[in-house]
């Protein structure tokens, strides 16, 4: 058992959850684990590659093929796919539409659960997703569910998205963010739900530095 700290952070789509996972893992000088964009990056190789997520010979293949890292820069986290900086265009419209569905393939989850494992034996994470404090790290130090109202959280998705997607409707943004809602929480694999021991954290109303306050307010004395 390792004596690693672990901090999860589940919860909605466009909760704010890596930004509070970068901000406490900055603060705590812990390594950030974005599994939501380990998915991103399988879902950009999918769309690249025509796999059809319905073939598990081709999903299977398709998954040795793929070799995911994290490195720093510029304090931020960035993630390569096959060595090729990905982090922007994990972020675009067509992941976005496709990550939910290719997350809840269970060699997918099987795959990534395992990578993120790994991390969390060898050092002090903080890792956010939507299932890290029930199936990745059921034993997390601490564990935080995030939400937020519906119509906040499609506002933020949507100012994040403008600048490089002029075209976008916020009536767009809210309609994805209602079926990634949807798709996380009915899937039968590793569903969205939150852990019994799980701090919920509303942050409809919180800035970023006050729902930082709060979450290492509950992390600090395990440290």
């Amino acid at each position: 058992m390792s004596n690693n700290i672990v901090v999860a952070i589940d919860g909605y789509s466009s909760c704010g959850k890596s930004t509070l996972a970068k901000a406490l893992a900055k603060n705590l000088h812990f390594v950030y684990v974005d599994s939501g964009a380990m998915y991103r990056a399988v879902a950009l190789y999918f769309l690249r590659n025509k796999i059809d997520l319905n073939d598990h010979g081709q999903v299977n293949d398709a998954l040795k093929k793929i070799h995911l890292n994290f490195h720093a820069r510029d304090y931020e986290t960035h993630i390569t796919l096959n060595d090729e900086e990905v982090s922007a265009e994990i972020r675009q419209m067509p992941v976005s539409e496709s990550v939910s569905a290719v997350s809840a393939i269970h060699e997918v989850r099987h795959e990534m659960v395992k990578q993120q494992q790994r991390m969390g034996r060898s050092k002090n994470i903080v890792m956010d997703g939507r299932d890290i404090g029930t199936a990745v790290f059921p034993d997390a130090t601490v564990k935080f569910f995030m939400t937020a109202d519906p119509i906040t959280r499609a506002e933020r998705r949507y100012k994040e998205l403008l600048p490089k997607n002029p075209e976008i409707t916020l009536q767009e943004v809210f309609e994805n963010l209602a079926h990634r809602d949807y798709q996380d929480t009915t899937r039968k694999e590793s569903p969205l739900v939150r852990a019994e021991d799980a701090i919920i954290l509303d942050n409809t109303d919180l800035t970023p530095d006050e729902q930082l306050l709060f979450a290492l307010s509950k992390v600090e004395p395990f440290l």
